[in-house]
């Protein structure tokens, strides 16, 4: 392939359309979380929550959310916004600590057309990420290898929290 090609511009995530291809659930994920007992949820607070991606991009990948179900910004009130960039910022700090990544995206996919796959509960996403993160088996096969299960992350992200900030969480 030629160097600068427009094939060699581009990092490949096939496993997402995995993902949307899959049969889609009745009801929010976001609003049972934070109803139930769900072991994803890391962090409950005034107006926000903070939940492990079940579908992660990487290691670490976790998710802040309002808990007013809406799908649009405007429909938070001001300190519903600020609360969510603020429980965005503690997570990507605990994750700094905890997985130390090259780089972080935080990032809303507000609609489909967007890329949410959650399309009536607005979310932030922050991602660890790392130099040269998508590795041959991606490139070779289209499946991701996700080199830590979701138990170990969460107990990870605990410590680096605690360690930041020692108070109760949830």
């Amino acid at each position: 392939m030629e160097e600068g090609s427009i094939v060699s511009r581009h990092l490949w995530a096939p496993w997402r359309a995995e993902y949307f291809r899959m049969p889609k659930r009745d009801g929010c994920i976001f609003c049972e979380a934070m109803a139930g007992a769900d072991d994803l949820v890391l962090i409950r607070e005034r107006t926000c929550f903070a939940l492990l991606n079940a579908f992660p991009y990487t290691g670490g990948h976790l998710m802040t959310a309002p808990y007013r179900h809406t799908a649009r910004l405007d429909d938070l009130a001001e300190g519903e916004l600020a609360d969510l960039i603020f429980l965005a910022r503690r997570c990507a700090r605990a994750i700094a600590r905890a997985f130390k990544p090259d780089g972080m995206n935080l990032g809303l996919n507000l609609g489909a057309a967007a890329g949410a796959g959650v399309t009536d509960h607005l979310h932030l996403h922050v991602v660890p990420r790392w130099t040269g993160d998508t590795n041959f088996m991606t490139v070779l096969s289209g499946h991701r290898v996700v080199s830590e299960g979701l138990r170990e992350t969460r107990e990870k992200f605990m410590a680096a929290l605690a360690e930041l900030e020692p108070r109760a969480h949830a």
